[in-house]
């Protein structure tokens, strides 16, 4: 699976750059999406568009490449033990702005069925901690969703 991800990303993301790490900070971001996407036990079709919106937004992709990222995140989602491996990445390379991005886009797919989880609230608070984003910054992206979803 990982080479598949691996080949994924130096065909269609940037070819240029041998560096692992940023591959591996994309699909990181990609499966914390697709764990939100899936906390509250059912997934509809408006919390996957959102997940692929946000991929393609943040990482400049076409719908082809988006929706390879989509399927090769959410394999590797259903793989993994927990979600730490992908926090600590993100943490250790992105700057506060962009793990605060992360958070805002976290909260876009759990607000995508119109409906906060006490699940997904939870589990956006830990990922929040384990990014070290601020409790005040957390708010502020979920209260920035919510005025979008208003409107």
């Amino acid at each position: 699976m990982l080479n598949a991800i691996k080949q994924f990303f130096e065909q269609n993301i940037s070819p240029e750059q041998p560096d692992d790490t940023e591959h591996q900070l994309k699909l990181a971001t990609a499966a914390l999406l697709i764990e939100m996407m899936q906390q509250d036990g059912r997934t509809t079709e408006d919390e996957i568009q959102a997940v692929k919106s946000a991929l393609g937004i943040k990482f400049e992709l076409s719908e082809s490449e988006t929706r390879t990222l989509f399927d090769l995140a959410r394999e590797e989602a259903k793989q993994a033990t927990d979600f730490h491996q992908f926090t600590r990445l993100i943490h250790s390379h992105f700057p506060e702005e962009k793990k605060i991005k992360v958070v805002e886009y976290l909260w876009t797919i759990a607000y995508a069925d119109n409906e906060l989880d006490a699940h997904e609230e939870y589990l956006i608070r830990k990922i929040s901690d384990l990014l070290y984003v601020s409790h005040k910054d957390m708010l502020k992206t979920k209260h920035k969703v919510q005025a979008a979803q208003e409107n």
